[in-house]
């Protein structure tokens, strides 16, 4: 009867905690998708950035021209003359997810517009990254560390800057798809199960959909079995965990488009196809080892070593030829600039140029995961007891995003996840010792807790006999009654060993009780502290719009809302035909907002074309039209924050343009715009920088707003102020001169210059009478 009391009352206790931690999990969800919800609360229902306004016009393609014009649309609007295939140079993860999500809203007569699930896609995504989290972390440390890690995931100020309601980027949906990833290849090398490794595949190829960042999957988790390899924690359910993703996830890859063949040709999937490799000769090994005698055990050995070394000596000579014939060894730009640092600024200053791939400073890690960084350590600690398999992956991604994100502040979204992870582990751990500590030292609840603890370690003992005993073979059976005797009265001492280990072990864990309410106490204090950041951080530092600006007075709040004003200027105002050129920057805005052709956009995909339009702006007036003349282009916009103290402009961006535009054409110089090395716009400033085309389209008329002409984020008085537009005419400047578009002048000096040239010929064979004679030029 006790025994039967005593299992009810386990079963209710774990019933009661599932529904608990199921209404934890709703709540968490609630939370990482209402903190998101302050951009649209404070602003309006807009999308952000630059590239989601891309990603909202590819889905505004989709969802009205269907995926089969997607796959085959050529978008003539960009990088004109040349054009772009967009099916086959996008991720479309994100576009098909936010597709799938209206459509289904359509079929069940929801009116959502398309622009308003895009707004709302990357909230809801967190709620599930959430989830994902919960279920990565309890395969590793059980529920209660799940539930702290996807509580501290939920808010998270490093991962709501890329998921707050309309950051409508790849990273939305791409960071879920990591940690579920993540977690079905946990979950598939704890329980062995070919199907959770089939899923694992499937959320690979989901990951790859998504986001570039896939290849961080595909050599972390290679990385995590060569290191259970060399450990000697090779199992079969490390090969059932990894092979089927190899095979399956890279045979899925390929399928996407913008992937293709470099699943298999580029030097980022190399190491996976490697360690495949060495996986097979390992099993090979071991079943080699199962089957026969210790003897002829080494001599296999010795003959399958053989081999594999010559199949990996010919794999690796083929792949030192295939890297050898690239210039970049098989290696990207971007995955070539995390290996080296130095790599980007050195050779392509496109990628150096863009703010999101620089290295983050020590500030940005407390702002972005706060108190995280600090309780990242201890969790790293509990990892090690016991050191598991789970545990060991989840160090090696600890690690590995520590070192990607000091080197590119936009992977501090991929280091996000794995402090949550860390941290929930070590605040379960140390909740866990605290708590137990109170526990043990309230009256009258020693003895309960020592019964609770003798009658779980009892039954966990027994389970490992039983365990034990459907394992023995076939001739223990056969034995004499007195041995099973014997058997049973040592398994009993075992039992009650056990009991008594645990207690002492459990003993030495045990706090002085006002030490653990006075720690429960401050790491409450540290989670109050956290949340207070996280919410100020989701309020004011991540929720506004790029294209709506504010700024804090004495007079009140300012609303900069230019951006808009000049997009709506270039739809109203001009033809639909017409060419804008910018820096690529603004390019994506450009064609969603304001329907025009451009130049150049934020794809970066052709260096060259970008190089010519950095050429145009460095160079004088004259040579900048000809420039932009050979282009088609009518009208050029610029950004210019000179005037309310805007500092992501065009001037402050202006050096990357000479570097770019002088790695293609050898006569722009850097030097030529520098004064002793610095880079002025003052009197101080070179003849070069004061004559080139962004300094006059960022400065005309800018003395006529003070009458000094100072520059408020330069912070000083521009160095040329008097100066006249010869082959540019200014259209519009918006409310706070934030946007300028100049349009090109018609090429009439030509035609004056013939008509010149015919009347002077005619006026000299007619007037020899009037040689003596001057006469007024009539064209100046």
């Amino acid at each position: 009867m006790a025994a039967s009391e005593t299992s009810k009352e386990t079963i209710l206790r774990y019933a009661f905690g599932n529904v608990l931690s199921f209404f934890i999990l709703v709540l968490i969800g609630v939370l990482a998708f209402s903190i998101r919800l302050f951009s649209v609360i404070k602003y309006e229902s807009v999308i952000h950035e630059f590239d989601p306004y891309f990603n909202y016009r590819v889905t505004q393609y989709l969802t009205k021209n269907g995926i089969y014009d997607f796959w085959n649309w050529f978008d003539d609007r960009t990088w004109y003359p040349l054009g772009r295939v967009i099916g086959g140079t996008v991720y479309p993860g994100l576009t098909l997810t936010a597709g799938t999500i209206w459509w289904l809203l359509s079929s069940l007569n929801i009116p959502l517009s398309v622009e308003t699930v895009c707004v709302f896609t990357a909230p809801i995504f967190s709620a599930f990254a959430s989830w994902a989290t919960y279920l990565l972390t309890k395969e590793v440390k059980g529920a209660g560390a799940g539930l702290m890690a996807a509580a501290l995931l939920a808010m998270v100020p490093s991962y709501i800057s890329r998921s707050v309601a309309g950051s409508y980027d790849n990273e939305a949906v791409a960071i879920f798809a990591l940690i579920f990833t993540f977690y079905l290849y946990i979950k598939t090398l704890n329980t062995g199960s070919l199907f959770y490794a089939t899923l694992n595949a499937i959320a690979y190829f989901y990951m790859v959909c998504s986001w570039g960042g896939y290849t961080f999957i595909i050599n972390l988790i290679p990385m995590h079995v060569l290191l259970c390899i060399v450990t000697g924690r090779y199992s079969s359910r490390l090969y059932i965990a990894y092979a089927p993703l190899v095979v399956l996830g890279t045979l899925l890859a390929s399928l996407v488009p913008v992937v293709g063949f470099n699943a298999v040709m580029t030097s980022e999937h190399f190491a996976s196809f490697l360690v495949f490799i060495i996986i097979h000769v390992v099993a090979l090994v071991y079943y080699i080892k199962g089957i026969l005698s210790p003897k002829m055990f080494k001599v296999a050995v010795t003959f399958v070593v053989s081999i594999g070394v010559v199949v990996c000596g010919a794999v690796l000579a083929v792949l030192i030829a295939l890297v050898a014939s690239s210039p970049t060894k098989g290696w990207s730009g971007r995955s070539l600039s995390l290996l080296d640092p130095t790599y980007a600024s050195k050779y392509i200053p496109i990628i150096a140029s863009v703010s999101e791939h620089q290295p983050p400073t020590w500030p940005s890690y407390f702002m972005d995961i706060n108190v995280l960084a600090f309780l990242v350590p201890a969790g790293i600690i509990a990892c090690f007891s016991p050191l598991s398999d789970a545990s060991s992956f989840v160090i090696l991604y600890i690690v590995t995003s520590v070192y990607f994100s000091g080197v590119m502040v936009r992977l501090m979204l991929v280091l996000a996840p794995a402090a949550c992870i860390m941290s929930g582990i070590a605040l379960s751990a140390a909740f866990d010792v605290f708590t137990r500590s109170i526990k043990f030292q309230l009256p009258g609840a020693t003895e309960n807790s020592e019964r609770d603890a003798g009658e779980t370690s009892s039954n966990s003992v027994v389970a490992q006999n039983d365990v034990a005993k459907t394992e023995k073979n076939e001739d223990a059976v056969k034995e004499r009654p007195s041995k099973k005797n014997r058997k049973k009265e040592k398994e009993k001492e075992n039992v009650e060993k056990p009991s008594v280990k645990s207690q002492i072990k459990k003993k030495l864990l045990i706090l002085p009780l006002e030490a653990s309410i006075i720690a429960i106490f401050l790491l409450v204090l540290l989670g109050a502290f956290y949340v207070v950041h996280c919410v100020w951080a989701a309020a004011e530092a991540y929720s506004a719009p790029s294209i709506v600006l504010t700024s804090h007075s004495h007079d009140g709040l300012h609303v900069f809302d230019d951006f808009r004003e000049a997009y709506a200027w270039l739809s109203h105002n001009t033809e639909v035909d017409d060419k804008v050129a910018s820096w690529w920057d603004y390019g994506y805005q450009t064609t969603a907002m304001a329907n025009r052709t451009v130049i150049v956009d934020n794809n970066t995909w052709n260096n060259t074309h970008i190089a010519t339009v950095g050429t145009a702006m460095s160079s004088p007036e004259k040579a900048a039209w000809e420039i932009f003349n050979s282009l088609d282009v009518k009208y050029v916009l610029v950004v210019f924050g000179g005037l309310v103290g805007y500092p992501s402009d065009d001037i402050n961006k202006f050096l990357w343009m000479v570097r770019i535009g002088g790695g293609v054409f050898p006569h722009i110089k850097e030097p030529d715009y520098l004064r002793d090395g610095q880079y002025r716009i003052d009197s101080q400033a070179t003849p070069t920088m004061l004559n080139c085309l962004m300094y006059k389209l960022s400065y005309y008329r800018f003395v006529e707003t003070d009458g000094k002409a100072f520059d408020r984020v330069r912070r000083t008085e521009i160095g040329k102020k008097y100066f006249k537009l010869t082959h540019f005419e200014e259209v519009f400047t918006t409310h706070h001169w934030m946007v300028r578009i100049y349009k090109l002048k018609p090429p009439k000096n030509r035609i004056r210059g013939r008509a010149k040239k015919s009347k002077s010929k005619a006026s000299s064979t007619t007037g020899t009478k009037r040689i003596g004679t001057k006469k007024k030029n009539p064209w100046h």
